[in-house]
Parts: structure tokens; sequence; C-alpha cells
């Protein structure tokens, strides 16, 4: 029988006092791997309360110490790097190689985490009025909290915590209740960095669990990543409750296709950003915009997209792997009956695919559709599966418009050998994300991670510069120093003298 994972509260590893599990099951096997608790109400407020008393002294640790930390943890993340990958795709499914890139982009986040020396640098002005000088600090705000999705369970994870902790706060970690084996284990190594006690605390459980934390008065800032409408709610109760929230939500990812671009490259970016980790990534692009003559090209599209075969995490030829639950599967088969039902021409359907081997896996093959409308649900709602929509238009501002009216902005591309036409389109798009001939414009860690629209509720972004600023509050002050003169009287004004 499978074991019901630890919490980590107060410094320990703890079985939690629950009758309440979530089973984690492999989603090529449906083998159940673990049992997730559903934290307690004394549990939480025990995690709360010894982050709050944590972060007393935490905010004392010398920045450079903090920096030396993330050192030591990225130096340990390097070293497990593979046995970190391996459990990842175990409990979500990805292929080896996709789940070594998960754990990948989320060590270079901790590397920029180590770069905190500099980023807590504040501002200072001399003589801002006479003998007045003024000055800026960065400070930490307190206790903060992560929620985050199935899909990236090490990446998302170490956008978070890392940048947070080296701020200065400290943080409760609430992974997603499908694959929360790999948090746990992200959190060992972080505590055999040298993490003190009461830093980092890790909970689990559903719905229950992440209200007590948006409502609770010792919080101070949520991070969230997920869908739309638990994003909604994250930020209307956090923000509510008086806390800092950013909450990056869906999103519908559009490429544009000038016939000028180079076939190959766009046929290969197409096939490996949509069908990439079966469509289970928040800047997939499920929707390719095919300008003018480049339209001829779908039916090489169909060729290729048609040779992918998805399959178990240790199979080397497999293209992706299944989705994670049996509910998820259904909602992608039931998006693309709609779409055969409103008249789409679906080139390729990959409802009734099947693993040698792997019976009860939760496998979607390649699908691909023509002739989508915006009024479809193919095109409305977020598919989360490995299903690329096909649109035909006959010019740029044409594409251009149809992107600006999708209410997401996550992320977009256009694929071309204009630069003119790139600049147009980077000007002229309403999404945060660009990429000019790259299909899946995630920035590195140095840059922070903006999107737009209805795929992000708050004012600071993930990581880099801005994820620094989402962790911390500025102080001014502004400061005199009195010499034996004599005092001229009392200044009644505002004004600085």
């Amino acid at each position: 029988m499978a074991k019901a994972i630890p919490q980590l509260i107060e410094g320990e590893w703890r079985e939690s006092r629950t009758r309440e599990f979530i089973e984690v099951t492999d989603p090529a096997t449906q083998e159940v791997l673990a049992l997730a608790p559903k934290a307690t109400a004394e549990e939480i407020e025990a995690a709360i309360a010894s982050a709050k008393a944590a972060f007393l002294a935490w905010r004392e640790v010398p920045v450079p110490e903090r920096a030396r930390l993330m050192l030591r943890y990225q130096h340990l993340l390097k070293e497990h790097h593979e046995e970190l990958a391996q459990i990842l795709a175990k409990e979500t499914g990805k292929t080896f190689a996709d789940a070594k890139g998960d754990v990948w982009r989320g060590i270079e986040v901790v590397e920029q985490a180590a770069n905190i020396s500099s980023l807590m640098m504040g501002e200072t002005a001399e003589n801002v009025a006479t003998g007045i000088d003024t000055a800026s600090w960065i400070q930490p705000l307190g206790v903060c909290v992560g929620i985050t999705p199935f899909n990236f369970p090490a990446m998302i994870p170490l956008w978070m915590f890392p940048l947070a902790i080296a701020a200065g706060n400290t943080f409760i970690l609430k992974p997603s209740e499908q694959d929360p084996m790999t948090p746990n284990r992200l959190a060992e190594l972080f505590i055999e960095a040298g993490a003190p006690k009461g830093v980092l605390q890790v909970l689990h459980g559903g719905r229950e669990v992440v209200d007590s934390l948006l409502t609770h008065p010792d919080i101070r800032a949520i991070s969230f990543v997920g869908s739309v409408p638990v994003g909604q709610h994250i930020y209307r109760t956090g923000t509510a409750h008086l806390k800092r929230v950013q909450a990056f939500a869906g999103a519908k990812n559009h490429m544009v296709i000038l016939p000028d671009a180079n076939k190959e490259q766009v046929l290969s970016n197409l096939v490996g950003s949509s069908c990439g980790a079966a469509g289970q990534r928040c800047m997939a692009i499920s929707v390719a915009v095919f300008v003018g003559e480049s339209r001829q090209w779908i039916d090489e599209l169909k060729a290729q997209m048609a040779e992918l075969q998805p399959g178990y995490w240790i199979d080397d030829h497999a293209a992706y792997g299944p989705l994670i639950s049996q509910q998820a599967k259904q909602r992608v088969l039931r998006l693309i009956a709609e779409g055969k039902a409103e008249g789409a021409e679906c080139l390729l359907d990959g409802s009734h695919c099947t693993v040698e081997g792997f019976p009860h896996g939760n496998w979607l093959g390649p699908t691909l559709f023509r002739g989508v409308t915006t009024k479809m649900s193919l095109y409305r709602e977020e598919i989360f599966g490995p299903v690329l929509v096909c649109m035909e238009v006959d010019s740029l501002d044409e594409a251009i418009a149809l992107v600006n009216a999708s209410p997401y902005g996550n992320g977009t591309s256009i694929f071309t050998r204009s630069g003119g036409a790139a600049r147009h389109y980077q000007h002229a798009v309403e999404v945060g994300q660009v990429g000019i001939n790259v299909p899946v414009p995630v920035p590195l860690p140095f840059f922070s991670f903006t999107g737009w629209k209805g795929s992000f509720y708050g004012d600071l972004h993930a990581y880099g510069k801005q994820g620094v600023r989402f962790y911390t509050e500025t102080k001014t002050v502004t400061s005199r120093w009195f010499d034996e003169s004599p005092v001229s009287g009392p200044n009644m004004t505002i004004h600085l003298k």
C-alpha cells in the first residue's frame, strides 16, 4: 500500500494527523504512488506560526549569507538533477528529457536568487535639501505563500521560494496535490543546503488549505500559478484580505506564420510547442495563425504531427507522455468533440490513442483542427492537451487584430524573415511575452515572466527584478545631522530647506 508523504512544519518532516488523503497516481499506469495528506487546521496554524517566528531571525541574516545558501542549494540541485527528474517523470508522466528540462529551468531561478545581494540594493541621493540626504532600503515582507500547479512541479516552486527566502522572507509552499513528491524532494535538498529551521514550510491538501492561507492575517504575500477560475478566486480573496497577490492564470497562445518564414523551422517548432508535455504548458502554442500563402503548409504540418507517438517516461522514443489525470483527458475529449460538432475540420484526431503495454494511461494523440472560428469552444477555452487549431488570415494586421481580441495575453510568437514585420508585430501585439522565431518565449530569470490581460492578476510578475520587488517593500529614510550652529527658528512649511 502507498505511504502518506510527510509535511514540513517547524523544521521537521511530520506525518499528518489528518484522516483525509489524496491519491497520487502514475498517469501512465494509474498505480498509486503516494498519498498526499489534507493538512489539518492545527497543522496550518503551526506552519504559519513557525514561519512567522523564523522570520524575525532570518530577516537579520546578512544578505551575502542568504546568497551563499542559494549557491549551496543550486549545487545540490545540480547533483540530484537526474534523481529529481525521475521523481517528476513518474508522477507527471513527462518524458525524462522534458522532466530534466523542468528541473533545469528551476535551477536557473535559484542561480538568480544567489545574485540577491545586488538585487536588494536601494538608491541614495545626497543633499536633497541643505544638509539632508535620502536613501531607499529594500526590506522583506514577512511570511509568503506559494500555490503551485501540477504541470511544472519543480520549475514553478523554484520560481517562488528561493527568491522569496533569499530576499529575507519565510515561505509556505502548497504544491499541487497531483504531484507533490517532487516539491517535497526540493524541500529536503533545501534543508540539506543549510536552510534554518522554519524558513520553509510545506503543506499539502486541496482548496480548504488554500483558503485558510488566503485569509490568514499573518500571511503577507501570495504567489499562484494555475487556471483562470482559481486564479481569479486567489486574487480576489487574497487582495480582499489585504495580501499582496500575483496570480498567473490561463492562456491562449498564438503563433503567427508569415509566408516568408523558414517553412521547416516553422513546422518543427509548431509541432514541438503544441504537443510538448502533452500540451500541458501555460506557454504552449495552441493556435497557429497562417498568413496568406503560408496556409499551404497545413498539410505538411498534419503529416509531421501524425508521426508523434506518446509513451512512458523511460521510452526514449516517446514524443510526450500522458495527460495528468482521467479528468484532464475527459475535458480535452469534450473540447475535441465540441469542435467537430461546431463545424471545425478535424484533420488529425488523437481521441482514440493507445500505447502498447499501458492500457490504462491517460493517452491522447496529437490532434489538429482547421477552419476554427473565434466563437468555437476550441478557441475560447484553454485546451491544455496536444491539440492545435489552425486559423487563416490574409494579412499581418489581420493576425494582430485576432491576437489582440483574445482575452488572454500570456505569450505569442511570430515566424518571419522580415525585420520590419517582426518589429511591427512586437510593438502592436497586446501580449506580455513575444517570441520572434522563438515558439515558447519564456524569459530567463534575470528578466521577468510577464503575462498580460486575463493571463495575469496583479502588479508585479514572477522572478527577475519584478519578483524581488514582489517579495519586498521599500523604506525611504530622510536624514539630517546637526552641527553646533544656532537654530534659525521653526520651519512652519512642508518645504525642506
